[in-house]
């Protein structure tokens, strides 16, 4: 209801038609959608013209948005992401807050309090009680190419990183120092990693930005040694493109909330996530049973899912099954290997503060997945490098060096050579394994 109206009359006034005027025949998302199109300018402007247009414009996403496409990587996050905005945009800027609070009776909308509720619940443990993939230890590579690789299914792997100096080592005071001069990649955008970790403790965010970064083993060598890739995973052959396969190992860190939502891995390949701290909930559905609340388009260069993860927890978790088909469930500790199967959809939210490595590869399990994925030579759907020409060509280059790879190898066995070394890519692959042929 209005304030300062008579009851009899207050009951009959649409505050919201009011606060609105012509405005109000679209439903909330659309607001928000037009004033995702305004400059930070008009946005403040707008705000002081009714109570009602005050409350949407301080939609958090909509500073964010601002501050993300605006200001690139020059930016320090203050308090919230309109105050970010405007200490980096407005010369002199102080933070102002109002004598009190704007009163919101009459005031409602279920999209800002739905954004505002997932942007601070807790985690529901109802969410975390299905564990439905199987924990092993002691595969061998046969056993673990015949019972999961070959079958396309989900494991975690309980000890096969255990040993690794990064369990021992990564930790915020231990990775500020290494990346200390060096930019992460945050979203698509660099930033010092002390600015992210400052970011992580001070927001807020329905969906927190998540540092996904594909070059921390190039700048920092030190990282690089402080993991091995695991027996199991060691045959890669996008190895053979030497420096131009596309992008394959990534640092994750992020705060609780943040994760990745429903997708498939890139290039139809397989997929392993070691976790180093912190815990992560994963929900995957195998590649024919789309997710419930997810949209792929028809060609699966894009895909249309809900804003945030916990949203999709909200809306969607208790149908998780409505197709027909139970996700497979679980959650990831320190010193645990997740393999993600090629093509499954998957999603992965942090229980709390998070560090992890992943790494994608192709086997000879999966390899013919994998070119007749690039085999359509459509650059929208090929990722990780970049420019339409190298994405298209992919393929072609692919194949090409395979049967690069196949006559030297060949050549080495007839002229009695297999004894030296056979590492075929580049000597400045870091942490990458060493190519190799196993039709085990």
């Amino acid at each position: 209801m209005c304030e300062g109206q008579p009851a009899t009359k207050r009951a009959k006034r649409d505050c919201r038609a009011e606060g609105l005027g012509s405005l109000a025949v679209l439903n909330d998302e659309c607001i928000i959608d037009v004033l995702h199109l305004l400059s930070g300018r008009y946005l403040a402007q707008l705000a002081a013209v009714s109570r009602c247009l005050y409350f949407y414009t301080a939609h958090n996403e909509l500073w964010k948005g601002l501050v993300l496409e605006t200001l690139g990587d020059a930016w320090t996050f203050r308090d919230s992401w309109k105050e970010t905005y405007a200490w980096h945009v407005c010369p002199g800027h102080r933070p102002y807050a109002p004598p009190r609070p704007l009163n919101p009776r009459g005031f409602h909308s279920e999209f800002l309090y739905r954004s505002w509720l997932c942007a601070h619940m807790a985690i529901d443990s109802a969410w975390l009680e299905t564990e439905n993939v199987p924990r092993r230890s002691g595969l061998t590579l046969q056993q673990f190419r015949e019972e999961y690789e070959l079958p396309n299914r989900p494991v975690i792997l309980t000890d096969v990183v255990t040993k690794w100096p990064a369990m021992q080592k990564w930790g915020r005071e231990y990775l500020a120092e290494k990346l200390a001069g060096h930019s992460v990649l945050v979203g698509d955008a660099p930033m010092s990693f002390e600015g992210y970790c400052a970011y992580a403790d001070a927001q807020s965010d329905e969906l927190p930005l998540y540092l996904f970064d594909k070059g921390f083993a190039e700048r920092c060598p030190d990282l690089g040694a402080d993991y091995q890739v695991p027996e199991v995973f060691s045959e890669d052959l996008f190895a053979v493109l030497g420096p131009g396969r596309p992008d394959h190992r990534w640092l994750i860190v992020g705060p609780a909330r943040s994760g990745s939502t429903f997708h498939q891995d890139p290039n139809a390949t397989c997929a392993w996530n070691a976790v180093v701290r912190g815990s992560k909930k994963w929900v995957m559905y195998p590649p024919h049973a789309t997710p419930p609340g997810v949209r792929p388009s028809a060609d699966g260069a894009d895909v249309a899912s809900p804003v945030s993860l916990t949203e999709w927890f909200l809306s969607f978790y208790e149908h998780r099954a409505a197709g027909g088909r139970a996700p497979a469930e679980c959650v990831v500790r320190p010193g645990e290997v997740l393999f993600v199967p090629r093509q499954w959809w998957h999603l992965a939210i942090n229980l709390e503060e998070s560090i992890a490595v992943t790494q994608n590869y192709v086997s000879t399990a999966n390899l013919r997945h994998v070119l007749a994925f690039l085999s359509s030579r459509n650059p929208a759907l090929v990722s990780g490098l970049e420019g339409d020409e190298r994405r298209a060509s992919l393929h072609d280059d692919f194949l090409a060096a395979l049967k690069e790879a196949t006559h030297k190898l060949s050549s080495m066995f007839r002229e009695g050579r297999m004894g030296e070394s056979s590492n075929l890519t580049s000597p400045d692959q870091g942490a990458t394994p060493a190519f190799r042929f196993g039709f085990a």
